[in-house]
Formats: C-alpha cells, structure tokens, sequence
C-alpha cells in the first residue's frame, strides 16, 4: 500500500479508522463500540461541549457539528475509548491542549491545535500510563511547551499525517532520564511533516521508536535526538537541512539504575539526506543495536524516499478538507458487530 492510499478503504463509514493505525499503536479503536456524540457548541465546558463528551466515562465517538476555535481554559482530559473526530469541520483548539492520563484506547482525528500558553502545557500530553493512542491529521504549532509528549510509561502509540509547524521543542518521547518506567515506551511515526521546526523530532529516552515516511526539513539544531538507551529504527524518511547540518544526535545521560551514561541507538535504512544534511553518530558500531521492527508488526506501508513523497506530505498531512461520513449505516452497524466478533 502506498502513502496515497493510506487508509482511504475504511473512510466512507464513520468508524472504519478503528483499528487502522499502522505501528505500535495498531490496537487502537477509540469509541468504535459507543454511542455517536454531537458537540453542538463551541463552549469551553457545558452540554454538547467537547470537553462534556470527552469526560463521560462510556465509549463515545465525537463528531462536530459545527466549524470554529475552541479556546481552552484549562487542560482538556480525554478518557478511554474516545474517538475525536475532527473530518467533516475546521475544529481549532488553543489557549490549552488535550490531557491523555492514565487513558487507553483513544484516536484524535483531524484538529489544528495551536497557541497554547502556559509552563508545561502541551498540545497533547500523553502521560502517564496511558496506551494504544492514534494521534491523525493533525496540525500543530505555537505552545509554549511540547507539540507532542510521551511519557511515564505510555505506550503502544502511533502519530501519523500530521503537521507540525512554527515550534521549538516539538515532540518528546521520555521526559527525564530518571524515569527507568520509560523503558517501555514504543512509538510509531510516519507520514509526517516536521516544517522548520527547532528540535526534537523527535527526542527519545528510553523508548523504541520507529520512524518511516516523514519529512523533516530546515530544523535549527538537530533532526533527532537519541538518549539513554533509547531504540530508533529511521526508514526512508527525508532530511532536508537548512542552515543547520546534524541529523542524529547523540546525548548522553545516566538511568538511576546504571553505573555509567549511556547515548541512544539509531539504525538508518533508506533515508534521504539534502542539502548537504549530516548523518553523524558518535559510535557506529553501537548504532546496529536497535529492535528489529518485524517483531512488534509487519504490516505497513513504508515507500521510498523521493522528491514524490516529499510533495505527497506537503499537501496530505495535518488537518484535511475532508467530508465525515454518515454517523449511522447499516454499513457502519455492520463493521462495529465484524470488529467485536
């Protein structure tokens, strides 16, 4: 399968997403077995909010009926089995970001999420204990913190198609090198657009990470960062550097647990490197030592790096124009009893 069709034979039912993620958060099925709900406001808080959905403790599947920005006034908690689709409206969030703690079993679809202000405030924070999350088309930019962050033990997740743009730290994967739990951090992240971004893309700790397809372009001090004993397997992405060269770097930090620091691992196959871009690494030899990806999954659609991805990723990642499917067919009725089976 190749990147121009990702996923479009599951879009023409509501539900058919569920359980579509490529990588480690393939499990993923959100509120595919809940009601459908309607946010109907652009309210902060109240009935037909999208923080009244996302609060109910039932599977849900959250679809807008209307266009506009959402400002938070507080950090949005999402919990379990929540779809968030965003398809069909132009759904802005900002002054605050989505909160996944202690949540499994949740996709978020189609949003633009910006202008989030405050210390420590993400667009979504995923933390902790918090597993099988799909992260989709979305567009993220301008927080006084991360775009994306992973930690404190959450897993099995996947970031795919999205759009990161306008940023300093961009998405960290392990938070401190103190927090020994992040060793079972495993994250997938492909089809992405990393636009002029500074750093982080990402910044991993502990975790194994599997990147494929993305394009990372004119970044302002590193491509990717590879810490205490962090895991990553680079698949024919793009690395087009600006003005600053390294793609890989490597950082040493000490585990509590450890009587020395150690860097990360990274394994490149297949990457493209521009504009004079540097794949650098400070020990070769140990760069071999990754996860070989067949063990966790074998299915997904990973393509050559060529000038014909790059203009795919320029105009199919982040929010999309695109219609939502009806919220009930006998269709969709059908695929949530064939899911269940």
């Amino acid at each position: 399968m190749t990147a121009q069709r990702l996923y479009v034979h599951v879009e023409r039912t509501l539900r058919g997403l569920a359980g579509q993620a490529e990588g480690f958060g393939q499990q993923a099925i959100g509120g595919l077995h809940g009601d459908v709900y309607h946010v109907t406001t652009l309210n902060d808080d109240g009935p037909g909010s999208l923080r009244d959905g996302c609060r109910k403790p039932d599977p849900l599947w959250i679809v807008f009926d209307i266009s506009g920005t959402i400002n938070l006034l507080s950090g949005l908690r999402v919990s379990s089995y929540k779809t968030i689709d965003g398809r069909g409206q132009r759904i802005k969030l900002t002054g605050k970001g989505l909160l996944l703690r202690e949540c499994e079993h949740v996709i978020v679809c189609n949003l633009a999420i910006e202008a989030g202000r405050g210390h420590d405030v993400d667009a979504i924070q995923i933390k902790p204990n918090s597993k099988h999350i799909w992260i989709d088309r979305c567009s993220l930019s301008y927080f006084e913190d991360g775009l994306i962050d992973i930690s404190r033990g959450s897993t099995d997740i996947t970031i795919s198609r999205c759009y990161f743009s306008n940023h300093n730290k961009t998405m960290l994967i392990g938070a401190r090198s103190c927090d020994i739990i992040d060793r079972s951090i495993r994250v997938t992240v492909h089809h992405c657009f990393f636009d002029g971004t500074r750093q982080r893309h990402p910044r991993v700790r502990f975790g194994k990470v599997h990147l494929y397809n993305n394009y990372t372009r004119n970044w302002g001090i590193y491509a990717v960062c590879a810490s205490v004993e962090s895991q990553i397997v680079s698949q024919s992405n793009i690395y087009e550097a600006g003005d600053k060269k390294l793609v890989f770097m490597h950082l040493i930090e000490q585990a509590p647990d450890k009587d020395v620091g150690t860097c990360g691992s990274v394994k490149s196959e297949g990457d493209l490197f521009l504009n004079d871009a540097k794949f650098h690494t400070t020990n070769a030899a140990h760069d071999q030592s990754v996860f070989e990806v067949q063990e966790y999954y074998e299915s997904c659609s990973i393509e050559p790096a060529t000038p014909d991805l790059v203009e795919f990723l320029k105009q199919s990642t982040g929010w999309q124009q695109i219609e939502l499917p009806p919220t009930r067919t006998s269709i969709d009725s059908l695929e949530m009893e064939n899911t269940a089976a």
